[in-house]
């Protein structure tokens, strides 16, 4: 996951030089899709919010208690903690992501990305958060029994299919970024 905020950075940088306003033409899209990330794993969805906000400052989130996603010390946080979740994945005592941890994880982290996505582009951040929830909560289940129907029918090693869905996660995340 860092590998890809370093690369997409790189592209920021050559693209525009400074710092950039934050232009999201649909915020809607961008939010459903942060949940559907966030349900698939909790902290892709904050990551690639914090990176595409500390990159492109907004002024109705910089005056809102969710200002803090615009930090760029937050982004480097959370995409330690991002790169962490990445092998915890893995673990074989890892609980499934319906446990009732997980489930509170993915909804509060597509809550925080949607506010934080919809208060920027000055929508209501309680709408965001609405949104960003559901969609992680659905993507949560949806993705967990399409990792195991993909595992059963494959009998490919589960750990297998949790990288593949890792490289899925980066490449939308990446997308979103470059697209932001």
């Amino acid at each position: 996951m860092i590998v890809v905020f370093v690369i997409t950075k790189r592209l920021v940088k050559k693209k525009s030089g400074s710092m950039k306003q934050l232009k999201i033409s649909k915020p809607f899209c961008q939010v459903l899709a942060l949940g559907v990330l966030a349900g698939t794993r909790a902290t892709s969805a904050p990551v690639i919010t914090s990176h595409i906000l500390s990159r492109h400052q907004s002024k109705q989130l910089s005056k809102s208690p969710l200002s803090f996603m615009q930090s760029g010390s937050v982004a480097l946080i959370m995409k330690i903690l991002a790169a962490g979740e990445l092998v915890g994945d893995k673990l074989p005592n890892t609980p499934n992501r319906t446990s009732a941890g997980g489930i509170i994880g993915r909804f509060l982290s597509g809550s925080l990305a949607g506010a934080s996505i919809y208060k920027a582009t000055g929508k209501n951040a309680l709408t965001g958060a609405l949104l960003g929830s559901v969609a992680a909560l659905g993507s949560t289940f949806g993705s967990y029994y399409l990792r195991k129907f993909t595992v059963n029918k494959t009998h490919v090693f589960d750990p297998y299919i949790g990288a593949i869905e890792d490289a899925l996660v980066i490449g939308a995340g990446t997308g979103l970024i470059i697209t932001a």
